[in-house]
């Protein structure tokens, strides 16, 4: 199998499946993306068993009673995007905004994303790719959207500090901390990494299309949808393990009870970065996330705003040994949160409310049915809405 074909094939396979599908991953960790996708069209069409006979004399024979199990509720996910024309559309947004193509064994690969495991990115489209970033010791900073000042002057002498040991910012381009953290590190010279929720393509929010694009100068923009791949909060969520894996510690400046800022910090907990949060006042609802965080000790008080950057700098040399914190699971339905996503302002049926969510027909209708009870979606005559 060449190279290229390899290549391609990631890219369909990043079309197939959602960020983060450990199905998907599994089976391109086992066979290789091409041969994994050929193996998957033969079973669409009919042959089933074929990914098991490849596997025989490679996987331990009861493992493949799983594996077989793993492929038939992935082409669940999979069958409504079987569409060999995707790669082509990709590659062509992509050259339409100067993007390229980084896949595992390139320069600029984050190679930490591999401590995702199955959930690792398959491709990632790129913007920028200046002096390669992820050589040196990198912090993620997060944190509210809503900010107050006194998060805002933290995050920035946060920012500046770890600037000034050396270290390269990841963030996700968002309002607040996030943009921040961004500027502060342009102002000071160092490389900063902005990763989308949605394709390469897609620069959002709109209010920070030049920060992105400065962010892109001096650092990178980085993307695991296809381009046209629009940003949902399921591809928010998605994202954020990807900034956790990126770090070589994360920092939270502020958090709400619920935010993506915290989920961030629960992916870097499970992969066993220092997690370091700097919460606000008590009665400040912009840190109660913080302040949680804190109690149940899921993360260090930022004491210093040097403290981050240290650990950052300790973790990339090995010297950091941080244990992985059990993940807590969201009190929310993943696949409500998906299948909402996939809802706009006209309704859709069941088989393009699967495709654009990246579930089964099966799932997908499940979860708006769920979804329906909890009032959130309504069923019309010619589809579902946003309620």
């Amino acid at each position: 199998m060449t190279e290229d074909a390899e290549v391609v094939a990631r890219v369909a396979w990043s079309a197939l499946a959602e960020p983060g599908d450990s199905g998907a991953g599994a089976l391109v960790g086992a066979l290789g993306a091409a041969r994994a996708l050929e193996l998957v069209y033969a079973e669409a069409s009919g042959r089933g068993g074929a990914v098991v006979r490849a596997c025989v004399g490679a996987v331990a024979p009861d493992e493949l009673l799983g594996l077989q199990a793993t492929v038939d509720a992935g082409l669940r996910r999979w069958g409504p995007r079987l569409d060999r024309t995707e790669v082509a559309r990709a590659v062509e947004r992509a050259e339409a905004v100067g993007a390229t193509l980084l896949v595992p064994g390139d320069p600029d690969w984050p190679e930490r994303t591999a401590d995702l495991g199955d959930h690792a990115p398959l491709v990632l489209w790129c913007r920028g790719r200046g002096a390669p970033v992820f050589e040196r010791p990198t912090l993620a900073v997060v944190g509210a959207r809503a900010n107050t000042l006194a998060g805002a002057e933290a995050a920035a002498e946060i920012t500046s500090s770890a600037a000034d040991d050396g270290c390269a910012v990841v963030s996700g381009g968002a309002y607040g901390i996030d943009a921040v953290a961004h500027r502060v590190a342009i102002a000071a010279g160092a490389p900063t990494v902005a990763v989308l929720a949605g394709g390469i393509d897609q620069l959002y929010p709109v209010g920070h299309v030049e920060l992105l694009r400065n962010v892109s100068r001096q650092g990178m923009l980085l993307a695991e949808s296809p381009p046209g791949t629009r940003p949902t909060r399921w591809r928010f969520l998605a994202r954020n393990r990807m900034i956790a894996a990126m770090g070589d510690a994360v920092v939270v400046v502020e958090a709400a009870a619920r935010s993506g800022a915290l989920n961030t910090a629960n992916h870097a907990a499970q992969l066993g970065r220092p997690v370091f949060a700097v919460p606000g006042a008590f009665s400040s609802p912009a840190s109660v996330g913080c302040h949680r965080l804190v109690a149940d000790r899921r993360a260090e008080l930022a004491v210093e705003p040097s403290d981050p950057a240290r650990a950052a700098l300790g973790f990339h040399a090995g010297t950091d040994s941080q244990e992985p914190v059990p993940l807590r699971s969201s009190v929310e339905d993943p696949d409500v949160v998906r299948v909402l996503d996939a809802l706009g302002r006209r309704p859709i049926g069941d088989l393009e409310a699967a495709r654009r969510s990246g579930l089964s027909v099966a799932a997908a209708a499940d979860a708006l049915a769920l979804a329906e009870l909890q009032g959130l979606v309504r069923r019309q005559r010619d589809g579902w809405t946003v309620a």
